[in-house]
């Protein structure tokens, strides 16, 4: 019995200790090895490198600056092309590059140095044509940098059309990158000239012909064709001319005085005549015409076409220092990159050649010759301008823009000698009270003598709606809603909120609920059997309460058709009801135009008070002075 229980213990010894093993190779088993690293690669594609040494590597992306070191190994690859000349990080410095990063450190730098650089005639965002190289398509991922002054990113609409102030980075016949590396002063510019009577952008066909011998040149980059014609001979160049084959049509007088007329354009002056030279573009909807001439000469064209010839010199000066500025501005940004064009010549800009050059005007062109003006912070300021204010201006929040709150030098305030004197540390300023109705009211109603402009028939008005017309203002507030769906509001569970107009055939009430700085109406109510709706901008307004057939009656007693629009936003409106009904109302108003900016028949009246071109605009555009953009 003894054997056997001991042969039964060791036999139990034997089962645990084998167990023991199994269990720790078991164990050994379900350990893990050591894990294998998979690095972190990212590229960083088109991004401008701004510092290289020996170590690291610093490069702008996307507005942001950033720093890396480099991979041992990268150092080790590079070193061996390294001199005491040259060291191998110096190629890398101010270049385009794609930037490969593993766990954070720079693995591998591609340069991408192909480049060219040319006058730039359009851009979208399919490419950018240049000259001498036709049009280059735009890749996909493209970046853009302004390399000089300050660092900062760009797009083709930062581009400076008629210039060649940007490198174009090429890279499988694509831009990937564009360089914008000058910022010079920019002295021609670029103006799409507008069908008969400014109808529209396109021709269908074009007539010209010069008081001087002429080229026409067109075809291929590479192998232009080159057409000589005598002065006077007429060109007609239609839709389907051969001229179009391949790229733009470009005529340019022989004489640097020579002239180019569009005989089949109508102008107020007759048949216009355009200095500088012309460019030809066949696009999808007609033939666009760009005209390029020296800056200043296009603002022989201009200021007479903005502002009487007649009016006092220094009122023209100011004009024209509105009218540079207004261009300069837009010879920054361009209205029109896809045509490569900086402005139109309507009024969609500035009214361009409508009418004959003048002396006047000329002379005051001349005498502030490259003066721009600017704010006290030193940029370009925006040189609004209209016609004649109700003794009031208003500021740039009419409008209804994102930027309007930051034009902080246009202020309501008062056009007559008072308002120059008005104390800015006033608890409440004229133009702030006039925000109340009673006030606005008794202002409006109210002649004041000592007004720059008290004398002028538009100072003050009347408009009256003998009969209303709930389908045409039904209409008219449609379209407005159309144009812009967040400024005409329907109220619904006690909000204004943006929605489809319905359909009223009565009017309940009209009143301005809101007004801005200087009285100008802000928001007006209309209660309908419909709905109640907001219209929110003097402009949406004026065109709502236009009935499209009743006359303004101007404070000299004639009469002036208004079709579309109302002549300003300044007015009180009192309205007649039949029962519940408003069957009819009157407008008592003053001022033509959206009152920002510079009134020109005030201009007009302080420089037959003695006022200088410089301190007329001081009054209107508050803080700025005029100066040369290089002095």
């Amino acid at each position: 019995m003894k054997a056997f229980l001991c042969l039964l213990g060791l036999l139990l010894l034997i089962i645990l200790l084998f167990a023991r093993i199994a269990s720790a190779l078991l164990h050994r088993e379900e350990q893990p090895g050591p894990v294998e690293h998979v690095p972190v690669i990212k590229v960083v594609t088109n991004v401008w490198i701004m510092e290289a040494d020996e170590e690291h590597l610093k490069f702008y992306q996307d507005g942001e600056e950033l720093g890396y070191r480099y991979a041992a190994e990268y150092i080790v690859g590079h070193a061996a092309d390294s001199t005491e000349e040259s060291a191998w990080y110096i190629s890398l410095r101010e270049q385009v590059a794609d930037v490969e990063l593993t766990d954070g450190l720079v693995t591998a730098v591609t340069v991408k140095s192909e480049k060219i650089n040319g006058k730039v005639l359009s851009a979208d965002q399919s490419g950018v044509e240049v000259e001498g190289y036709g049009h280059i398509p735009l890749a996909a991922d493209y970046k853009g940098y302004r390399v000089y002054n300050t660092l900062e990113m760009c797009t083709v609409r930062d581009l400076a059309f008629g210039y060649n102030f940007a490198d174009l980075v090429i890279e499988n016949g694509e831009i990937c990158c564009l360089l914008i590396a000058r910022d010079e002063a920019m002295e021609y510019i670029r103006v799409l000239i507008k069908g008969s009577d400014f109808a529209g952008l396109y021709h269908e066909e074009l007539v010209l012909t010069s008081d001087t011998g002429f080229t026409i040149q067109y075809g291929a980059y590479d192998d232009p064709v080159t057409e000589r014609h005598a002065a006077g001979e007429q060109i007609a160049i239609g839709r389907d001319s051969a001229y179009f084959n391949d790229g733009r049509v470009v005529i340019t007088p022989d004489a640097l005085t020579g002239r180019i007329s569009l005989c089949n354009v109508s102008r107020s002056q007759g048949t216009p005549a355009y200095r500088g030279h012309f460019e030809l573009e066949l696009a999808e909807d007609g033939i666009v015409a760009v005209n390029e001439l020296p800056l200043e000469e296009y603002l022989y064209c201009v200021v007479p076409s903005e502002m009487p010839a007649s009016y006092p010199k220094e009122a023209l000066k100011a004009q024209a220092i509105c009218a540079r500025t207004y261009a300069y501005g837009h010879m920054v940004r361009a209205g029109y990159p896809q045509y490569g064009a900086h402005v139109d010549d309507s009024t969609s800009y500035q009214v361009y050649n409508n009418i004959l050059e003048q002396q006047s005007t000329t002379t005051a062109v001349k005498e502030t010759y490259g003066r721009l003006l600017f704010t006290a912070e030193g940029n370009l300021a925006g040189t609004y301008y209209y016609s004649t204010s109700c003794g009031m201006g208003t500021d740039a929040n009419v409008w209804k823009t994102a930027e309007a709150p930051t034009l902080t030098y246009l202020k309501a305030k008062e056009i007559s000698p008072a308002g120059a004197l008005e104390d800015a540390a006033a608890e409440l300023s004229l133009g702030e009270q006039l925000r109340e109705e009673e006030s606005f009211a008794e202002f409006i109603r109210t002649k004041n003598e000592d007004a720059y402009e008290a004398a002028e028939s538009w100072y003050r008005w009347s408009y009256q709606v003998k009969e209303l017309d709930a389908a045409h203002m039904y209409e008219t507030l449609v379209k407005r809603f159309q144009a812009n769906s967040r400024l005409v509001l329907t109220l619904k569970n006690g909000e204004y909120v943006s929605m489809d107009i319905k359909e009223f055939t009565k009017v309940k009430d009209i009143y301005v609920e809101t007004r801005g700085a200087g009285g100008v109406c802000d928001e007006l109510i209309l209660v309908t059997n419909g709905g109640t709706y907001k219209v929110i901008a003097e402009n949406n307004i004026r065109y709502v309460l236009n009935d499209g057939k009743s006359k303004v009656v101007r404070q000299d007693g004639s009469e002036v058709n208004s079709a579309n629009l109302l002549p300003s936003g300044f007015f009180v409106i009192s309205v007649a009801m039949d029962k519940e009904n408003v069957v009819g109302y009157t407008l008592t108003g003053g001022g033509f135009g959206h009152g920002v900016g510079m009134s020109q028949n005030g201009a007009r009246d302080m420089a037959k008070a003695g006022l200088t071109s410089d301190s007329i605009l001081t009054f209107f555009f508050d803080g700025c002075t005029a100066r040369a953009l290089i002095e």
